[in-house]
């Protein structure tokens, strides 16, 4: 068998689970976009060029927190109908062209209402420019609204309801995101118990930065089917041994950790402890344009830098499937599309649902 290349991996079917819409603009739409508004004083430079060469300071933030202040750029300029429309558009094409077929984004509503959109202006513009999206690419999209750990939980609460109302149009999970550290989730439980009562999907931001008792609120107080990022696990063994009997997917982002220092590096990533476990791992982008990556990208790092064989790739292409937040029978069609494209993603796991 001839060894892998990056180029196959851009060419097999994939799925992102974890992508903050917010943290997805192209440089060349965050200047557009600012000169149109009128904005292009909040951005720290005035060309591509310039843009790009400050957005590498990202890569030294010193805590998540840190990393999380770089929204102060892209936030402000998606305060209209027609820039969310364009922004979730786009994110959806240039995921479509690099074989992504299937897209859950995630973002926070109540960010978009500073210049007096509704929150469900501003969510029917994202779902508007998705569905344009999935009708002119090869894609299906989801859209996961995110309540915000350092917000009151009335707020998260109100994301929560605004998700279940449009559970049937559109949206497909609830999650909670921003910085852990003094903000445990279990803040925010009436939140969860609204979005699990009204049976919507539910994923969590925990481990990120913060040790494994954020997972375990995650998991047992908030009721998550899914961990976004869940880098902290393995400072718990028997935690990490009940998402291993549970099945519990972590929702991992190599490059969004490196940057955020929660690991040292790519080496040092402990998405291989994870996958050797037998733990569902995913694999996925955190933000395209702070973290300056796709998923082929994040793919490629994983197998060349941080221990993760063919098969087992294969196998965390197939999780991104495999776990995405999709009705059964839909998520049945797909898995037999990708068969048809690249049966041997699908032969890495005896089970399809």
């Amino acid at each position: 068998m001839s060894a892998l290349t990056q180029e196959a991996v851009f060419a097999w079917p994939k799925a992102e689970l974890h992508c903050h819409l917010d943290g997805s603009l192209r440089l060349s739409t965050m200047l557009e976009l600012a000169r149109q508004q009128g904005k292009t004083s909040l951005l720290p430079a005035d060309s591509e060029a310039g843009l790009h060469d400050v957005l590498l300071q990202i890569d030294h933030s010193e805590t998540l927190e840190a990393f999380l202040a770089w929204f102060r750029y892209s936030i402000p300029l998606m305060q209209s109908k027609d820039a969310l429309r364009r922004i979730a558009y786009e994110l959806a094409e240039d995921n479509a062209k690099e074989n992504v077929r299937y897209l859950e984004v995630r973002f926070g509503p109540i960010l978009h209402t500073e210049e007096g959109l509704t929150l469900e202006e501003v969510l029917n513009a994202v779902l508007d420019g998705l569905r344009a999206a999935e009708r002119d690419f090869n894609i299906r999209t989801g859209l996961i609204v995110c309540g915000l750990r350092d917000r009151f939980e009335s707020a998260s609460l109100r994301q929560a309801e605004l998700a279940v109302a449009y559970k049937d149009k559109g949206v497909v999970a609830f999650d909670l995101a921003g910085g852990e550290a003094g903000n445990p989730s279990k803040h925010h439980l009436h939140a969860f118990y609204y979005a699990r009562n009204n049976l919507l999907n539910l994923t969590c931001h925990a481990g990120e930065n913060w040790g494994p008792d954020s997972i375990k609120q995650a998991i047992f107080y908030c009721g998550a089917h899914r961990i976004g990022h869940g880098i902290t696990l393995r400072q718990d063994p028997a935690l990490m041994q009940y998402v291993v009997n549970h099945q519990v997917p972590l929702e991992i982002c190599p490059t969004s950790n490196v940057q955020t220092h929660v690991v040292e590096s790519f080496e040092a990533h402990p998405v291989a402890t994870y996958v050797n476990a037998g733990i569902p791992v995913t694999i996925n982008t955190d933000n395209r344009l702070f973290s300056r990556t796709t998923v082929t990208d994040e793919l490629w790092r994983v197998h060349q830098h941080c221990g993760i064989s063919e098969p087992q790739l294969r196998k965390i292409v197939h999780n991104g499937f495999r776990h995405a937040f999709l009705p059964w029978h839909e998520k049945q069609d797909l898995l037999a599309a990708i068969r048809q494209d690249l049966p041997e993603i699908a032969s890495t796991s005896k089970s399809t649902t």
